[in-house]
């Protein structure tokens, strides 16, 4: 007779389970949410698919030769580096390979942690509202579907952990619901927010929105726009208007316009970059969705094509998951060898 317990008697020997046990959370989950994930840990969790075929290139790696450096410049245009940008790479790898005689993979690896880094450097110029006029004016432009609305929602809650007062301009008057979304962001963060009704001119709300900061003394405003596509003349000249009518009340107004953008898009983000600078005057980009993607690479083209400031990065849905950009600690969580079955 077999040892192992019937179906039956592992039935009765299990514990019932009572009713309200059903609804309790597992202690994984408590576990979860009373020990956070950290900013750096989060960062690596989210660039771990873009990051993948990179940290797997170096796992696997014995020896240095050409074929380990066309799998390299495979793995990043996978990522999305983009062809110009990721044969600048594999090229200045190449020379330093040539120079220094690099033979181990890890002396190899440090040395593309060093290129990448210093590619991005140029965009790593955070966001200072001091050193703007008051009430500061900041512009969220970007196409459909690329989290303006949410972004601002993150950033004002950063803005207002900073002791700063602000206002919300509800100028996105198209999508429906628009304008609730970003009442209900004001409402979590006690910020006042400006609106009209649906359909209402754009250039209207933000103009009552400036008037009504400069008479409260107000530190920032923050004025949400609807989402056009780059390559719609007639809608990117509405944009235009907004700008115009901002300059109305304040000449230098507005004094950052934060294109934002996700990084799924790829190497669309490029032309995206190049409309919204020739109508807007773009003076910063947050890239959004870094953590569904393995796309991320984008920043790098951007970096090496504009030179234009990564003043935020989206790493999650959570409203501390708008960090700023830092340099190091991205590339470092890129190539992180914890991002081995990260994402999968």
């Amino acid at each position: 007779m077999s040892d192992t317990p019937s179906e039956f008697e592992t039935r009765v020997q299990k514990p019932k389970k009572s009713f309200l046990d059903r609804f309790r959370p597992a202690p994984t989950a408590l576990a979860t949410a009373a020990q956070p994930q950290s900013v750096a840990a989060r960062l690596r969790s989210a660039l771990s698919r873009s990051g993948q075929g990179l940290t797997d290139l170096f796992l696997g790696a014995k020896v240095i030769d050409d074929a380990l450096l066309e799998e390299l410049e495979s793995a990043l245009l996978m990522a999305d580096v983009g062809v110009a940008t990721s044969a600048k790479i594999i090229q200045q790898l190449t020379d330093t390979l040539d120079r220094r005689g690099l033979t181990d993979v890890d002396a190899v690896r440090c040395t593309l942690e060093k290129i990448l880094i210093n590619i991005l450097l140029v965009c790593e110029r955070p966001l200072v509202i001091k050193d703007l006029p008051k009430p500061a004016v900041i512009l969220v432009v970007g196409v459909n579907g690329v989290g303006k609305t949410t972004t601002i929602g993150k950033l004002c809650g950063r803005l207002k952990s900073d002791g700063l007062s602000l206002l919300l301009a509800a100028g996105d008057t198209f999508r429906a619901a628009a304008v609730e979304q970003l009442q209900i962001w004001g409402q979590r963060q006690a910020v006042t927010v400006v609106a009209q009704q649906t359909g209402a001119d754009s250039a209207s709300v933000i103009y009552d929105a400036l008037q009504s900061a400069h008479a409260k003394g107000v530190d920032v405003v923050i004025a949400d726009t609807a989402g056009r596509l780059h390559n719609k003349s007639n809608l990117m000249e509405e944009l235009a208007k907004v700008i115009r009518v901002a300059g109305k009340i304040d000449p230098s107004a507005p004094h950052e316009v934060l294109l934002v953008l996700d990084a799924a898009t790829g190497q669309n983000a490029l032309s995206q970059v190049k409309e919204f600078a020739a109508v807007a005057g773009v003076t910063g980009i947050v890239l959004t969705k870094l953590d569904g993607t393995a796309k991320g690479g984008i920043i790098f083209a951007l970096a090496d094509q504009y030179s234009l400031p990564v003043r935020y990065i989206g790493v999650g849905e959570g409203a501390d998951d708008l960090q700023p950009f830092v340099a190091r600690d991205f590339v470092q969580a890129l190539l992180s060898q914890d991002n081995r079955g990260l994402g999968r």
